[in-house]
């Protein structure tokens, strides 16, 4: 995850392009319909997060845009004008937290209703999949950017546990495992795994996976208005110490409007600070 450790970003453009470079980034078909994230239980008995009452004083949404403090997490349960309640543990819910501290279950686990989104592509296979609900979510995101006056492309979408070992060995093979660590999610423990994150470029190509791509129009315009869509970014500037990663402008995740517009108004910044979890800087 970290675009400053090791080989740039850069050199894995080529692949991205042929739909085979997920395989060289960090931790970052027919349309069918998600069932609702709730009917699948986690094999290992689902974490579910119950909205509750807060009397933390609502941030204004333009705050999401503001460059997030460096602040501990705050152990703020999502707003109890949140209607539904989804498991934290179930990979196929839309509130499921994966981490340095927690693993996908199954490890293996494949999304059942994966499908390509009608957007923008660059690239091709797997990387060009979400799951069903995801996907749907992305192209309203992504139509919204463009009535903005701005191109945004799916950079990298599902990356199968295969292609995620893939990834992590090679960065171990050249690096060794503590630099490894720095730069790419160990099997198992990619959101790309899940479905339910991908990787945005800007329709010009430029700085793709580098830290310039903070200034281009398409992370600008996400970072201020993908919450209206379902989408955080997952992975803010200067909270690597509780997302175990460092800022990635370009990873997109879907945790539905209303969450998603929580977290907003409320100005917090990680998902695990929003849910209360522990910050999970590095592998237990």
């Amino acid at each position: 995850m970290c675009y400053n450790c090791g080989p740039s970003r850069r050199s894995f453009t080529t692949l991205l392009a042929a739909g085979v470079g997920m395989a060289t980034l960090a931790a970052c078909s027919p349309d069918t319909r998600v069932a609702s994230p709730t009917s699948a239980p986690s094999s290992s008995g689902p974490q579910t997060a119950t909205p509750t009452p807060t009397t933390t004083t609502p941030v204004p949404a333009a705050a999401a845009s503001e460059p997030p403090s460096s602040a501990p997490p705050s152990k703020a349960p999502p707003s109890g004008v949140l209607s539904q309640q989804f498991s934290l543990s179930d990979p196929a819910s839309q509130w499921v937290i994966v981490n340095k501290h927690r693993p996908l279950t199954p490890l293996q686990f494949v999304p059942a209703d994966l499908a390509q989104p009608r957007v923008q592509l660059a690239v091709s296979g797997e990387a060009s999949l979400l799951n069903s609900t995801t996907a749907g979510a992305a192209e309203k995101l992504f139509a919204a950017a463009a009535s903005a006056g701005v191109t945004m492309t799916l950079a990298s979408g599902y990356r199968s546990f295969q292609t995620q070992t893939a990834t992590y060995n090679g960065y171990v093979s050249t690096r060794g495992q503590a630099s490894a660590d720095t730069a790419s999610a160990r099997p198992g423990f990619s959101e790309h795994q899940t479905g339910w994150a991908f990787d945005i470029g800007d329709g010009g190509g430029a700085c793709s996976f580098e830290p310039c791509f903070a200034d281009q129009p398409a992370a600008v315009w996400a970072k201020a208005n993908a919450y209206k869509y379902g989408f955080v970014v997952r992975y803010p500037g200067m909270l690597n110490e509780i997302t175990g990663y460092y800022y990635e402008p370009w990873h997109l995740r879907f945790i539905g409007v209303e969450a998603a517009t929580d977290m907003a108004k409320r100005g917090i910044g990680t998902l695990e600070e929003y849910f209360g979890l522990e910050a999970a800087p590095g592998y237990p």
